[in-house]
């Protein structure tokens, strides 16, 4: 989901529910504590020089139980970002606290935004010795000639 898609959404919300991969809903008084912008330059295991940018949110919950963050506030929030740090149309990142800061993505759908699973990948595979997934065939799905193999036809 990108800055414009979680804007549109916001705008058809009274309150805002996160849910985390689990299925737990973060608790309804969370803080979104910082809006920025991230970027990462780095080498992959190839040798290739990559950029990569994401907005990222930060979501946070503490003891303010009466805390509460309504739709439009938090398109307030981001807009005000949107002005004050230039922000672009890029995908969002979401950062919130587990047993340590996990990191996800983030999908909007029924009402909630739903923080999804993020996976670390290989991005030089061809440079670097991993041998590419082969496809998984099921074997029920494959139609099987008859006498296509059979004891003396020399298939065997």
């Amino acid at each position: 989901m990108n800055l414009s898609e979680i804007k549109s959404a916001l705008s058809e919300l009274n309150e805002v529910v996160f849910i985390l991969p689990s299925g737990k809903q973060i608790p309804p008084y969370f803080h979104v504590t910082e809006v920025g912008s991230i970027q990462k330059h780095f080498i992959d295991c190839g040798g290739t020089i990559r950029k990569e940018s994401v907005i990222n949110f930060q979501l946070f919950t503490s003891t303010d139980y009466d805390h509460r963050l309504s739709a439009h506030k938090l398109r307030s929030i981001i807009e005000l970002s949107e002005e004050k740090l230039g922000l672009e149309n890029l995908e969002i990142e979401v950062e919130y606290q587990g047993d340590t800061i996990g990191k996800y993505g983030l999908k909007f759908q029924d009402g909630k935004f739903l923080l999804t699973s993020t996976q670390t990948d290989c991005l030089a595979k061809d440079k670097c010795g991993i041998p590419q997934e082969k496809p998984k065939i099921r074997l029920s799905t494959k139609q099987i000639q008859k006498d296509a193999c059979i004891p003396g036809s020399g298939c065997c």
